[in-house]
């Protein structure tokens, strides 16, 4: 047996990524010092991979949240209100039904909301950015007339209109229901110009 491969393989940062991915999804709580050691790496040099633990969450939540953007997308017909409407309504109504997610948002309520929807939260930024650069598409492509507000503010309303029905339960004590995302919905769409 050669000396390289009985040698052990060492970590690297997306082994990191994956394993507190894999947590995550399970329901486990992700403790960065019990990572470490599972990875046979020092905390400092965790730390340097990942940052703190908002911010690996949010690198989590984003990896689960931009595929399930990319399929809407490629799944939603037309152009225009109606594209916009449907991808948003579509990327929602997953996040509603999310099983990780709502067990996310049901063991620290507080702490969840943070990583969710703070704006200093790197997902919530992301969310914003993804939503305006739709927003432009639809504008530079012709099939949306410019907003009368800045659709760097249009985007950040929408996602903050679908945060209020994704996280009602958190927010005000009502348990988030289709009916809400629904009215969300038609909301979007007479922010964009359109008809109810």
């Amino acid at each position: 047996m050669s000396e390289s491969s009985s040698r052990p393989t060492r970590a690297t940062p997306d082994d990191a990524f994956r394993k507190a991915r894999d947590q995550w999804l399970k329901g486990e709580r992700i403790h960065l010092a019990s990572l470490a050691e599972e990875l046979n790496i020092g905390r400092a040099t965790l730390f340097r991979w990942v940052g703190n633990k908002d911010l690996l969450l949010g690198e989590i939540l984003w990896s689960l949240y931009a595929p399930l953007r990319d399929r809407a997308r490629r799944e939603v017909q037309g152009q225009g209100i109606d594209y916009i409407v449907g991808v948003y309504h579509r990327i929602n109504a997953a996040l509603l039904n999310d099983t990780a997610l709502r067990r996310f948002i049901g063991e620290d309520p507080e702490y969840a909301l943070r990583i969710l929807t703070s704006t200093s939260s790197t997902l919530h930024s992301r969310v914003v950015q993804s939503n305006t650069r739709l927003l432009w598409e639809q504008i530079d492509g012709g099939y949306l007339k410019q907003p009368a507000m800045k659709t760097e503010s249009l985007s950040y309303f929408m996602v903050r209109l679908a945060e209020s029905c994704l996280y009602s339960d958190v927010i005000c004590g009502r348990e988030p229901q289709e009916e809400e995302l629904e009215e969300a919905c038609k909301a979007v769409r007479i922010l964009l110009g359109g008809q109810p």
